[in-house]
């Protein structure tokens, strides 16, 4: 089999060093700080590294999609699982319709820092199961642009999807009239 003609060129790789930038505050929560790393609405996929405080409790929700957590330091656990702590080296794997609530020890002698994939939406409950709101990719890449623009951080970047257009006719003076022959 010959090599695959290449569709996609790429001039340089899609690749963000977090250690480049200061993470983002004040996502969520305070003392919760983000990276994000890939962000495309059109598909539902955020792609983050979060760090999350000792002592951090994030609203009971239900996800429409999958999650993929890897815990790369720290300690977290769901409040429904508190036996079952994620600690360094951790993955874990979510399936859609779940419905969870994070939570960092206040014993935590460190920072919990997380890489995570989530496809679809989260829809966030308060504790009584009062609807407060939903957070998708949309809403993440819409509070990442603004954050971004407020805490100076110009020259942080993120992969950012783009979605559909239309395609390019390659001859723009050839026109095609339906029922008839050029």
């Amino acid at each position: 089999m010959a090599l695959p003609e290449v569709i996609t060129h790429q001039d340089q790789l899609l690749t963000i060093d977090t250690k480049a930038n200061a993470f983002l505050k004040g996502f969520l929560l305070p003392g919760i700080r983000i990276h994000p790393l890939m962000l495309d609405p059109q598909h539902g996929l955020w792609v983050l590294r979060a760090i999350f405080p000792p002592g951090i409790t994030l609203p009971l929700h239900f996800h429409t999609g999958t999650v993929h957590i890897y815990t790369m330091s720290g300690c977290w656990y769901y409040t429904k699982y508190p036996e079952q702590k994620q600690t360094a080296g951790c993955y874990l794997y979510e399936p859609g319709g779940s419905i969870h609530q994070l939570k960092t020890p206040t014993s935590n002698t460190e920072d919990t820092d997380t890489f995570m994939v989530v496809s679809g939406t989260n829809i966030n409950f308060l504790e009584d199961g009062t609807f407060l709101d939903v957070m998708d990719a949309g809403m993440i890449k819409a509070w990442v642009d603004q954050a971004i623009k407020d805490q100076g951080r110009n020259n942080m970047k993120y992969v950012a999807a783009t979605g559909p257009t239309y395609s390019v006719n390659p001859h723009p003076r050839v026109r095609i009239q339906l029922g008839r022959v050029p």
